[in-house]
Order: C-alpha cells, then structure tokens, then sequence
C-alpha cells in the first residue's frame, strides 16, 4: 500500500492536529469574513488569540505564539496598517511597548470568540460533553508534553 493512502485511511497524530487546527482555522476566517473581516489572515491569530484588551508586550505574544520576535514583529506590522491593533508606550515601563487592539480589534476578538464558543459547543453536541471535556484535557497534557521551543511554523 502506498505510504499517501496509508496515511490518508489511517492518519497519524501530526496529521489529525494539522486538519483539526486547520478546520477550526477555516471555520473561524470564513465566518469572521461573512462579518466583515476578510482582511485578516490565520497567521493573525498569533496575535489576535492571545492579546488582551489592555495591551500586550510584544515578547509576551511571541511567547504565547510559539513564534520569534522577527515573525512577531511582522505580523504586528501587518495588523496595525490594517487597522486592528496600535503600539503604545507601557505606562509601567516607557520604555516598552505594549500593542493594544484598536476598536476594529477588539470586535474581531469578540467575533473570533464567539466563533470559537460556537465550535466548541458543536464539538461537544457531536463527541458528548464528557468526552469532549476528556479530549480537550488530554489534548492540553499531550501539547504540554512536547517541546514549546522550536523553528516558527508557516501558520
């Protein structure tokens, strides 16, 4: 049997969390886009996921994100000329920044939210809430089992 045919009838654990994260992610920008963000791009999420409504510092979304500060920086380069988040000085500190989610921002969050809430219920309506409960844990202790470090991916 060919390696593409056994992978495809009996997928190995690489290949599940690829096709769940990019079905989630899918769903997620398509719905987003039928509410009028179509501008943004999975690879915001890297930010956007993660940032709170009082701002966030750079090195603190790129540690959340798994990413380096390069692809942190370009990302936040890109939402900020495409009106989602501002840079601002820290007020603890002025000499940092904190990025902070601009109104169009904090509405895409609330959407992505809400979205996520939406997919988790229909995830939970199709396994059962216990096994939906059991799969969300043993998915957190499987992702905290591996090495968070690493070379960023194409997300």
């Amino acid at each position: 049997m060919k390696r593409s045919t056994r992978k495809e009838r009996d997928p190995d654990l690489g290949i599940l969390a690829v096709q769940l994260s990019a079905r989630v992610q899918r769903e997620i920008f398509t719905r987003a886009a039928e509410r009028g963000f179509g501008d943004v791009r999975p690879r915001h999420g890297a930010v956007l996921a993660y940032l709170d409504p009082e701002g966030t510092r750079p090195g603190e979304l790129a540690r959340l994100a798994g990413r380096n500060k390069q692809t942190m920086g370009a990302i936040l380069d890109e939402l900020e000329r495409l009106g989602y988040v501002r840079r601002a000085p820290d007020p603890a500190d002025r000499r940092a920044k904190l990025i902070i989610p601009t109104d169009r921002g904090r509405e895409f969050m609330a959407v992505s939210d809400g979205l996520v809430e939406t997919i988790e219920q229909t995830l939970a309506d199709t396994l059962g809430p216990d096994l939906y409960r059991d799969f969300r844990a043993a998915l957190g202790r499987s992702v905290a089992s591996l090495p968070a470090t690493g070379p960023d991916g194409d997300a």
